[in-house]
């Protein structure tokens, strides 16, 4: 029978994996006592759970629902396959796995996902992080050692008159200013946060029109030490900042997925994350046609805008960037599946 309590079928209609004598309730079939169930057993029992309930990773997502109840990490559990699994914790997994079964992210379970090896909180408000995101911060880590940072002024030329003890350096020999980000569709803060960590002088505005997206990323600035150098601003776009020119690098992970395409995602994306940050339109572009010609526009001259978009729609963006007068765009990086991924623009210098 399955691990979830003492009887032939689980708890709220659970049912568990049980012979068909068992469930027949013959005598003498007793349920197994506590110390049977290890913790082996239960991700063994669990794995074969899930993937009848069509989970598309059943063990990894038994493992890291398991590791969370017992407040380990993963790699933990194979040190440990001979424990046994007490009735609390057996209790409390159940409660977990019946929501996997019923189609909840495993993020959502547990409240947080690794993104480029860093921790990041995530709730319903936002969307969970995917490996493919990463690409979007690697190229944006290259652009940023390319990036010669101007000088907060420009250089003039030097006096004639003799130096003052209290005199300033002069303006050519002044430190360089930070390097300024916008990440503009924050969430929950995956590209603000880890350019702010992967950058230690740079100064980020993190943008998005959802506060409850807001809260969530402020707590992942806060957790990962960087939440001194990130603004924080409610907007739709780029809406509530001035249109002049400010800022180095643009970063975007936007809406891209297309009505169409909405109805085909994955019942646990469709079901369980929030549309805002996933529809893109009937053509995937809706935002991604306002973001260009903003961006551009606060852009300082040779900064860049890179933005992760869907395969299916790179060659429609990639004439979007085209038809921008204020920008000259850049050769589309490829994931490492092979499919265009980040496309990448430039404001002439």
């Amino acid at each position: 029978m399955g691990p979830w309590d003492h009887g032939t079928v689980g708890l709220d209609g659970f049912v568990c994996r049980c012979s068909a004598a068992r469930l027949l309730g013959r005598p003498g079939l007793t349920a197994m006592p506590d110390e049977s169930w290890t913790i082996g057993r239960l991700l063994t029992w669990t794995t074969d759970f899930l993937r009848d309930k069509g989970a598309d990773s059943p063990r990894l997502d038994a493992e890291v629902l398991l590791a969370h109840v017992r407040g380990c990490r993963r790699i933990e559990l194979y040190t440990a396959f001979e424990e046994p699994a007490s009735e609390e914790l057996r209790t409390r997994f159940r409660e977990l796995v019946k929501q996997r079964a019923a189609g909840k992210p495993v993020a959502y379970l547990v409240g947080q996902r690794e993104f480029f090896s860093l921790p990041f909180e995530v709730t319903p408000d936002v969307l969970i992080p995917r490996p493919e995101t990463e690409l979007l911060v690697v190229r944006a880590l290259d652009v940023a050692k390319q990036l010669p940072l101007r000088r907060l002024v420009e250089p003039r030329l030097p006096s004639a008159q003799p130096p003052r003890d209290d005199a300033q350096p002069p303006l050519n020999e002044r430190p360089e200013r930070s390097l300024t980000i916008a990440d503009v569709g924050a969430g929950c803060g995956i590209l603000a946060v880890t350019l702010a960590k992967r950058l230690p002088t740079a100064h980020v505005t993190a943008i998005d029109v959802s506060p409850a997206a807001i809260a969530v990323a402020q707590r992942n600035a806060h957790r990962h030490a960087v939440a001194e150098r990130i603004e924080w601003v409610e907007s739709d776009l780029f809406d509530k900042l001035p249109a002049t020119p400010r800022f180095d690098l643009v970063v975007s992970n936007p809406p891209y997925i297309t009505s169409a395409e909405m109805s085909e995602l994955a019942d646990d994306v469709r079901r369980f994350e929030p549309a805002l940050a996933l529809d893109g339109g009937p053509a995937g572009t809706d935002v991604i046609e306002r973001l260009i010609p903003q961006a551009a526009e606060r852009l300082l001259p040779g900064g860049w805008l890179l933005m992760e978009v869907s395969p299916t729609i790179v060659q429609r963006v990639e004439r979007l960037l085209e038809a921008e007068a204020g920008l000259e765009r850049g050769p589309t990086q490829k994931d490492l599946a092979g499919l265009p991924r980040v496309v990448q623009a430039q404001r002439p210098t």
